[in-house]
């Protein structure tokens, strides 16, 4: 019956499996490979017997018993839906190249270094990073290493990332055409994407002749940090009357927080933000964004790290995608001289 104890006490194992069926527990790994050697009628039998005792295979086991395992690794730190949808296009990638993906997460007790050995303990043959840490990867050079976000300098890691530049400056133009001028930047932390898009604001701000409107105001990466950077907004002499936000969770927090406090988006002040995650479209957000493509990023990801493997990498390792400016109802023309209320 499904479920009945193993000879090991926990779940069933090929032993289990070949005891229970009367074969050898050479016939049940032939028939679980999908191997040739086995009869029909056996290999019947072993998988209605696997089925009975909810038999799966053991990855791991079967990864390392493999001298070419096709395992893809990610390094990755949740930072939100963006990722969690980039996460999603990494499976489905890595399923056309013929790979399996396994994941090991950085936290706030466990740093890069701790989820890439996890990783290569299951021998994986390509490593890709999520979540910057900044500076070089720690198995840059060892085995193949494909960097999703972010630049690094490391000649041995390929980089799939989009124009930080480009998305600063539709998100700045945008909202000039729109009669905007003192256009904040809310950052995203201490992070290398945070101050690549600092820069590329800036530089954007420069370029249209508006030094007097540059401003950054410290954020982070999810709705809370939104929600302390409306507050501190609120509380300024010289409110802006545009905010682009570090990504979209952070422009969410925004557009909460003044629409609790009385200030109306985008009539009082106008919200811009970063990625085009699902969160941005949803209809009580309806967030204009500067769009990441999530499913090419994954795709080039597995792509570049697949053929690296093989050595028929392209001599361009850092590939720049670009983005596109979505435009909702949360940017709209200045509604004219005003200060946004102090917080409560």
């Amino acid at each position: 019956m499904k479920g009945e104890q193993t000879s090991s006490g926990g779940r069933p194992t090929l032993r289990d499996v070949a005891a229970r069926a009367g074969v050898s527990r050479a016939l049940v790994s032939i028939v679980m490979r999908g191997a040739p050697g086995a009869s029909a009628a056996s290999r019947e039998r072993v998988l209605h017997v696997a089925a009975e005792m909810n038999y799966r295979p053991d990855a791991r086991a079967r990864s390392m018993a493999s001298k070419s395992s096709p395992l893809i690794g990610v390094v990755y730190r949740q930072f939100g839906l963006f990722h969690q949808e980039l996460l999603d296009g990494l499976y489905a990638a890595a399923d056309v190249a013929g790979y399996d993906l396994i994941l090991s997460a950085m936290t706030a007790h466990r740093d890069e270094k701790q989820a890439a050995e996890t990783l290569l303990d299951f021998r994986c043959d390509v490593i890709i990073l999520l979540g910057p840490e900044g500076g070089s990867p720690v198995l840059a050079g060892r085995l193949p290493v494909v960097v999703v976000g972010w630049h690094v300098t490391h000649q041995s890691v390929d980089v799939v990332r989009c124009s930080d530049d480009q998305g600063a400056q539709q998100a700045v133009d945008h909202l000039i055409q729109l009669g905007h001028r003192r256009i904040t930047y809310v950052d995203g932390g201490s992070g290398p994407v945070s101050g690549a898009r600092w820069q590329a604001y800036r530089a954007a701000m420069h370029r249209r002749r508006l030094v007097s409107g540059l401003n950054r105001k410290a954020g982070g990466l999810n709705q809370e940090h939104g929600v302390t950077a409306a507050y501190e907004l609120m509380e300024s002499g010289t409110p802006p009357t545009a905010v682009v936000a570090y990504n979209d969770e952070v422009a969410a927090g925004l557009i909460q927080t003044f629409r609790h406090a009385g200030i109306r988006v985008p009539q009082d002040v106008s919200v811009v933000g970063w990625d085009d995650s699902s969160l941005a479209r949803l209809p009580h957000i309806d967030l204009t964004t500067v769009r990441q493509d999530q499913t090419e990023l994954a795709r080039i990801a597995v792509q570049r790290g697949v053929a690296r493997l093989a050595a028929a990498y392209d001599a361009s390792r850092d590939v720049v995608l670009p983005t596109e400016l979505i435009l909702r109802s949360s940017t709209g023309p200045p509604g004219g001289p005003h200060s946004l209320p102090r917080r409560p």
